[in-house]
């Protein structure tokens, strides 16, 4: 048997190219949240301070006894939470910026990110799993929280095939969640 080292060398390899995007990060903080346990509370709190508020505008409208204070705290609580992921992704773009251009290599052995600034490795122990959504790939640490992540948007592959490719890399080398 042959095999042709240097076309599996290239397939196992997959390159992005990118700025980051505040939709991504949106996207990728969304996927963070549905996989931490911290998340479980920022996705599920503002339903609850909602129905709150809900009450007592109701309580409000009916003349019975209702607290301002209490119904612009909920609205307000509501809001900031529904919303943090958005205002999150808004913060990390300004930073992001600032390094300039993403150059993300994904090979069989791990992640490479490389910016105007900075450089970094890892192998996939350090994110051994990832979340896809309709814009990126996100890889993801191990710990209740995935405190750490790294996001491969799909509009940074040159390629429609590499989404394809980045995909098999992904599933050959970490577990989805």
């Amino acid at each position: 048997m042959v095999m042709d080292m240097g076309r599996d060398a290239v397939q196992d390899v997959v390159e992005l190219r990118y700025r980051p995007e505040a939709a991504d990060l949106t996207s990728a903080l969304r996927a963070r949240q549905r996989v931490s346990r911290v998340g479980w509370i920022y996705r599920w709190t503002p339903f609850v301070t909602g129905f709150a508020a809900l009450t007592e505008i109701v309580r409000a409208i009916q003349g019975k006894h209702f607290s301002p204070g209490v119904l612009a705290s909920m609205v307000v609580a509501t809001l900031a939470l529904a919303l943090s992921p958005w205002l999150q992704a808004r913060a990390f773009q300004r930073v992001a910026v600032r390094r300039g251009l993403f150059r993300v290599t994904v090979t069989g052995q791990g992640v490479s990110v490389t910016t105007d600034h900075t450089t970094a490795s890892g192998t996939w122990a350090a994110q051994p799993r990832y979340r896809e959504t309709r814009r990126v790939f996100v890889l993801l640490s191990d710990d209740k929280n995935a405190i750490t992540f790294t996001m491969l948007p799909k509009s940074g592959l040159t390629d429609p095939a590499d989404i394809d490719r980045l995909r098999a890399i992904l599933d050959r080398n970490i577990r989805r969640v």
